[in-house]
């Protein structure tokens, strides 16, 4: 078996590949590593055939869809999952064949409703299920106590003790643990009666995580996160920095509207001197007003920098192809020390 861990902060991912057939299988892939997971499945010479999400995650975004249609393979989570994309669903013992190697599903319950965990020869990929000296919480949606309980202790930790573990998170940089040494040290694995455990998972009182709205959502829904619509916008926008910006300005050139995308308050508090103003909000509708030129070349500002970008990203998309974004926002130009206008430019 082909292996690779990749660590993208305290998130693990695994890609997995028979060494005969070149096929592969990516566990947990993480949002912001998928041209790394591409190199590396070209760099051992696989083709990878599954995307895999152990469970619906709420403290990283899912690279799954993305690379389902990037990669032209199928998204597979257990049959629990509500997530639309879902391309094969599956259930408790069954399994997934890539070459030699066989992927076989166990429904474990508790961290969510949907987690499963995935035996591969002498591995054992937990998803949430079961962590390096912990367990998954049980207190986000669709999380039970009893539930993740069970699927321990009746189910996963009755394999070998031998079994390698490897979890979906790790914030403290180890790699993999084993049945035998959870079930002797970890310390959630030490109350081993049914409502005390529930009753300690209860009362664990633990942060929730950074962007739990927007991962549960995108990763629920399929839809997008701020950060891949910022990407998105920036890998079809051209920029211009703050010293070309303020050479122009400086050189007088009229070929340049420097178009503000704040609000009008903002705006007024500090701008770019002669840069006119149009609102993120209302740029589709007074776009034709404010902008009857659509072969001028613009430059979308803000504060820093990411409206602007979706802004210069919109006006390309509607017909103004000479537009660029500055690389930076008003933050910038103020720390640079670059000139700055209060009030209305003169009409």
């Amino acid at each position: 078996m082909i292996f690779e861990q990749i660590a993208t902060g305290g998130c693990q991912s695994y890609l997995i590949g028979c060494n005969e057939s070149s096929g592969a299988a990516l566990i947990d892939p993480e949002i912001s590593q998928i041209d790394h997971y591409i190199a590396l499945a070209a760099r051992d010479g696989l083709r990878i055939r599954y995307v895999i999400d152990t469970h619906t995650h709420a403290d990283h975004f899912s690279a799954t869809r993305q690379l389902a249609r990037q990669l032209g393979v199928p998204v597979v989570m257990h049959r629990a999952s509500s997530a639309p994309f879902v391309d094969m669903r599956i259930g408790d013992g069954e399994m997934i064949i890539v070459g030699k190697l066989r992927l076989h599903a166990i429904h474990t319950p508790g961290h969510t409703r949907d987690s499963m965990c995935l035996r591969v020869e002498d591995r054992l990929f937990t998803g949430d299920t079961l962590l390096i000296g912990a367990t998954g919480r049980t207190d986000l949606p669709t999380g039970d106590p009893e539930a993740l309980f069970d699927s321990l202790f009746h189910r996963i930790l009755r394999l070998d003790a031998d079994v390698k573990v490897f979890p979906a998170h790790d914030y403290k940089g180890r790699r993999n643990s084993t049945i035998g040494q959870e079930l002797a040290t970890n310390p959630r694995l030490q109350t081993r009666e049914r409502a005390a455990f529930a009753e300690m998972m209860r009362n664990l009182d633990l942060s929730m995580p950074t962007h739990i709205t927007e991962a549960l959502r995108t990763n629920m829904s399929g839809g997008k996160s701020v950060a891949q619509l910022l990407a998105e916008a920036a890998a079809r926008v051209p920029f211009m920095s703050l010293e070309e910006l303020r050479a122009r300005i400086q050189a007088a050139e009229d070929d340049l509207i420097v178009l503000d995308v704040r609000e009008r308050e903002a705006y007024e508090s500090g701008h770019i001197p002669g840069a006119r103003v149009l609102p993120r909000g209302q740029l589709e509708l007074r776009v034709n007003q404010e902008l009857p030129d659509p072969t001028r070349r613009v430059l979308t500002c803000c504060e820093l920098g990411y409206v602007s970008t979706l802004a210069a990203s919109t006006l390309r998309e509607i017909g103004f192809l000479h537009t660029v974004a500055l690389d930076g926002g008003m933050k910038a130009w103020r720390e640079a020390g670059y000139p700055v206008k209060v009030g209305r430019e003169p009409q």
